[in-house]
């Protein structure tokens, strides 16, 4: 037998543990606090919108073909549903837009013409066209993320503006500025 003691363990082993816990909870707690940005940005602002033709969403109304975009005069194309709470919050704004004269033209994505006419009736109806896009290809192709979506695009069927999420109020200055700018 030998008379050295037995291994002891460094003292900061035992509290290796506890650091290790209390860094996890500062990163946790620094990410409730500066949540990170959900939003995901299409790729295709500043390019040509994809090439798609939608069928009409509801019976004696238009379809939406993406050549309709490029016909010289600014538009903006708003990704909506019917089952869409803020799609609702923003429907006031959308119908002072057209009352300002803007074209809108819709895009309704997983939808049925039955909820779509009560969504239509309920909030208004501000669309030139609404194509129904009941597969959700073409929102994927816009990389929307989901709904609603609005783009500014110009008379020559280019992106230059995607709005995430409703369109409130104070954003109605924005959308404006940018369809103008889409003009030149």
């Amino acid at each position: 037998m030998s008379d050295t003691p037995p291994h002891r363990a460094s003292r900061w082993a035992i509290w290796l543990p506890l650091v290790l816990f209390l860094g996890f909870f500062a990163l946790v707690m620094i990410g409730l606090y500066r949540p990170a940005d959900r939003n995901v940005a299409s790729a295709l602002v500043g390019k040509e919108m994809p090439r798609f033709d939608l069928p009409p969403a509801l019976p004696g109304r238009p379809g939406l073909d993406s050549k309709i975009l490029a016909n010289g005069k600014p538009h903006l194309v708003n990704v909506f549903a019917s089952w869409c709470v803020p799609c609702r919050v923003e429907a006031p704004q959308l119908g002072e837009l057209a009352k300002a004269g803007v074209p809108i033209e819709g895009i309704s994505v997983r939808d049925t013409t039955e909820n779509l006419q009560g969504f239509l009736e309920e909030n208004g109806d501000p669309f030139q066209r609404i194509g129904a896009d009941d597969d959700g290809k073409v929102q994927l192709a816009l990389g929307s993320s989901g709904v609603p979506e609005t783009y500014v695009v110009d008379g020559k069927g280019k992106i230059v503006y995607q709005h995430i999420g409703e369109i409130r109020p104070e954003h109605l200055g924005l959308l404006l500025g940018k369809l103008q700018e889409a003009q030149q």
